[in-house]
């Protein structure tokens, strides 16, 4: 089994607009120096986007823009302590999953 092509373009697009600097869900937070610096916080905000991802039987992404807002809003929080995501997050949004064997 092969991800679809549309998982495959959520998580591109997605990509590609947080390692820019330039994601719209998170203008007026400077957090494109975490890549270097603090490279967890990026870890857990691409966890965040994956595991709140749904896909449909075809394999149609359902929820991208949901997936991005989680994922932003995490790394909002991070960068403004002031900043609360609401809904808090679930366990299962945050896990971190180890990779393949092989």
């Amino acid at each position: 089994m092969k991800l679809s092509n549309d998982f495959s373009g959520a998580l591109r697009t997605f990509a590609y607009f947080m390692a820019s600097g330039t994601h719209y869900m998170l203008e007026d937070v400077d957090y494109i120096e975490l890549y270097g610096n603090e490279p967890g916080s990026i870890e857990q905000a691409f966890a965040i986007f994956t595991n709140v991802l749904e896909l449909d039987k075809n394999g149609q992404v359902l929820n991208f823009t949901y997936a991005q807002k989680r994922a932003t809003d995490y790394l909002r929080s991070y960068c403004d302590p002031g900043f609360s995501v609401t809904p808090p997050f679930e366990d299962w949004e945050t896990k971190l999953y180890g990779p393949p064997a092989s």
